[in-house]
Formats: C-alpha cells, structure tokens, sequence
C-alpha cells in the first residue's frame, strides 16, 4: 500500500482529531486507498514517524507515500485547497 497516515487514537486535542478525520474523508472521497499506522501503540512507531519525516517534533497526523514524506495537515490542506492532492501524495 502506498499512502501511509500516521494518526493517534489517543489525544484530547480536538484539533488533531478533527485533522486526521478530515484527511481521512478527503481521501476517501477521492478513492485513494491508505494505510493508517497509530503512533500511540509505542514510542518506537512516534520515533519512527519523526524520524521519516525529518523533524524530531512532528505531531500526527503525517502523510506519506511508501516511506516517502509528502507532509502535515497544513500542507495536505493546502494542497487540498488548489487541488493538487495527487501531486501532494506523489502519485502523478
């Protein structure tokens, strides 16, 4: 599988909820399959997540296509907005 969402089932931020929710419905709105990888299992799989993203703070949720780093939600949302979503996941 190619598109790869690093998310947590475990936050009290609404924002990141909201975040990841609204990354998942676009995606599935436009019939890109993803793979959802939870970062609250352990540290090993946040580590991970930080460490393919190239930045040692990252918070989920991140994208990436295969360990390919596209972005955040900013970016994702940005992309969403001029409508360059498959360009953004490196798929074209």
């Amino acid at each position: 599988m190619g598109i790869k969402l690093y998310y947590t089932t475990v936050t009290a931020s609404r924002e990141v909820k909201s975040q990841q929710a609204e990354i998942m419905r676009i995606l599935e709105s436009k019939s890109i399959q993803f793979e959802l990888i939870d970062i609250s299992v352990g540290g090993d799989v946040r580590d991970e997540m930080r460490t393919k993203s190239g930045n040692p703070t990252a918070v989920p949720p991140q994208i990436f296509n295969e360990d390919q780093y596209c972005g955040n939600y900013e970016m994702f949302a940005e992309a969403v907005e001029a409508d360059t979503v498959e360009q953004f996941l490196k798929m074209a």
